[in-house]
C-alpha cells in the first residue's frame, strides 16, 4: 500500500498526503528538517483527503501575524470584547444582526460544500 496520496488543489498544484499513522512516524524527521531550515510541511490524512499538517513554528508565528493583520480583523475583535465586557449589554443579539454588523454575508458558502463529511 502507498502512504502517500496526490490531492489536486484547485489551482492546479498537487500535495501529497500521507496516511496519518505513517506521518506520526516521520513527525522526529520533521524537526530535523526544520533546523537545518526546510520548509516543505507534511500533510497527512486518511484515503488521500488531507485533514492536517504540520508546518514549522517559524511558519506559523508568520501565518498569524498575518491573520492578526487582515483588514477586519480588529474591529471585529474589539467589537467582541466590548460586547463580553459589557455587563448592562442587555439581552443576546440574533446572529444574523451580529453578522450584518461585521458585515458578513451569511449567503455566501465557505467553501466548504465539495469537504466529504466525516
Amino acid at each position: 500500500m502507498n502512504s502517500e496520496t496526490p490531492y489536486l488543489l484547485p489551482d492546479g498544484e498537487t500535495a501529497w498526503v500521507i496516511e496519518t499513522s505513517v506521518a506520526a512516524a516521520h513527525l522526529a524527521d520533521m524537526l530535523v528538517r526544520f533546523r537545518e531550515g526546510e520548509q516543505e510541511p507534511l500533510i497527512f490524512g486518511h484515503a488521500g483527503q488531507p485533514e492536517g499538517v504540520v508546518i514549522s513554528w517559524d511558519q506559523w508565528r508568520r501565518l498569524m501575524a498575518i491573520a492578526a493583520g487582515e483588514e477586519g480583523f480588529d474591529q471585529t475583535y474589539q467589537i467582541a470584547r466590548e460586547r463580553l465586557a459589557d455587563k448592562n449589554a442587555g439581552p443576546s443579539v440574533p446572529f444574523e444582526d451580529v453578522a450584518a454588523e461585521l458585515g458578513i454575508n451569511l449567503e455566501e458558502g465557505t467553501g466548504d460544500a465539495d469537504k466529504p463529511k466525516p
